[in-house]
């Protein structure tokens, strides 16, 4: 069935701390509106995830996340309260667009500079990113002088999930048999393209049970989501918007999949084709693998690491947005340490500090586990300083399993 051992050993880590959580907290952690909310505070860590699974295949690391997401998120807020007020109405429609493309440019901007002096000028990527790391902290802080950027736009506020930032049930029904019906056509054309190479397939029966765990998978997540509904005052307020009257029946909103976990999902198929089915792709991991050997072989490993960087920037743009949609506020803290959860998810979820090895979706279940924890303790009350001592361990004990992993792949007799 072509398994990947390491993955399934980590989703059976991930049932046991929800399982534990559960039983701790006397049936409070497995509820759909837990569910609900460790999806939405997820997003933001596993955005940045898929980018930085490709940032460490490659080698490299980037400690400046958190901090780029911080000046990210207070340059957005003060376009969209400050700047774009002088132009357009409050709230008006294009104000979130503007907001969020300059967010995304301005992002990959920085990447790419911290790219440039990684790849172009030598400097190694740990004392740049160290570096961006206090610089763009500075920034964010410069930026507005210290002060909360609040409120921002109404529009802009979606993307952080939350009453209005859904999708509501029936759509969320829709995205789920679009999602079955792309893991039944990608399965069919994998088979169909293995067997055009000549290369061996999995038996039918290993195709179809693959299928079925990632449809079933998809159908718990939407049947789970669905069961969350909207505060009786909000579902009031919507039916008055509607005309229609507040029945018992009728109150029964679903709040459905929450925009923050569309935008994980997009990124991560995005970025899971691009490592798998392009060019860009095979040179990452191909630089990974060897980078002389990569470049011997005619791949410009210094552009693809500029690219590489800026690609991550961008993803701290849409981490930012999510961020501070969901807080709907931009401050100074904003996104502090949370580079060391970026990275402790990318290798609890299976990437190699050694580089060349990784996967998207790897990252994803890293980020889940790390804020499966961090929300459990919380509902738990434990203090915040024990949290961040358990994070800690966590990070250490995956860099150790990397290491161990490591060695067993490179010497099965170790």
């Amino acid at each position: 069935m072509e398994i990947d051992r390491r993955l399934v050993g980590l989703a059976v880590v991930l049932l046991i701390i929800w399982i534990g959580f559960d039983l701790a907290s006397g049936g409070r952690f497995i509820t759909p509106r837990n569910m609900f909310n460790l999806s939405v505070q997820t997003a933001s860590v596993a955005v940045m995830a898929c980018g930085m699974v490709l940032i460490i295949v490659t080698r490299h690391i980037d400690l400046s996340v958190g901090s780029i997401l911080g000046v990210l998120a207070m340059i957005m807020g003060v376009i969209q309260t400050d700047i774009l007020p002088q132009f357009l109405a409050y709230n008006h429609p294009m104000t979130w667009i503007i907001t969020l493309f300059a967010g995304l440019v301005i992002g990959a901007l920085i990447g790419g500079i911290q790219g440039v002096a990684v790849g172009y000028l030598g400097v190694p990527a740990f004392i740049v990113t160290l570096g961006g790391l206090l610089v763009w902290r500075g920034a964010a802080w410069w930026v507005t002088q210290g002060r909360t950027v609040a409120p921002l736009d109404a529009n802009f506020i979606l993307l952080g999930g939350g009453i209005n930032g859904t999708i509501g049930a029936m759509w969320s029904w829709i995205a789920a048999i679009v999602a079955i019906a792309a893991i039944i056509y990608a399965a069919i054309m994998d088979r169909r393209r293995r067997l055009s190479f000549e290369f061996p397939v999995k038996p039918v029966w290993a195709e179809c049970t693959n299928a079925a765990v990632k449809a079933g998978l998809v159908l718990v997540a939407v049947i789970t989501l669905n069961a969350y509904y909207l505060p009786s005052r909000a579902a009031e307020k919507i039916l008055a918007q509607r005309g229609l009257p507040a029945t018992p029946e009728n109150l029964e909103i679903s709040h459905g999949i929450a925009i923050p976990l569309l935008i994980v999902a997009v990124v991560a198929i995005v970025l899971t084709v691009v490592a798998k089915r392009t060019r860009f792709g095979r040179y990452v991991y191909a630089i990974g693998g060897n980078p002389q050997a990569a470049e011997l072989a005619g791949v410009n490993v210094k552009r693809m690491t500029v690219a590489v960087f800026a690609l991550m920037g961008l993803l701290c743009a849409v981490s930012a947005a999510i961020s501070s949609a969901r807080l709907q506020s931009a401050g100074n803290d904003l996104g502090t340490l949370d580079e060391l959860r970026v990275i402790a998810a990318v290798v609890i979820g299976g990437t190699s500090l050694a580089g060349g090895v990784g996967t998207i979706y790897g990252a994803l279940i890293g980020a889940l586990v790390m804020q499966s924890l961090q929300s459990g303790m919380a509902l738990l009350g434990v203090d915040t300083s024990l949290q961040s001592i358990v994070i800690g361990l966590v990070l250490v004990l995956a860099v150790f399993s990397d290491k161990y992993f490591h060695r067993r792949y490179s010497d099965p007799t170790a």
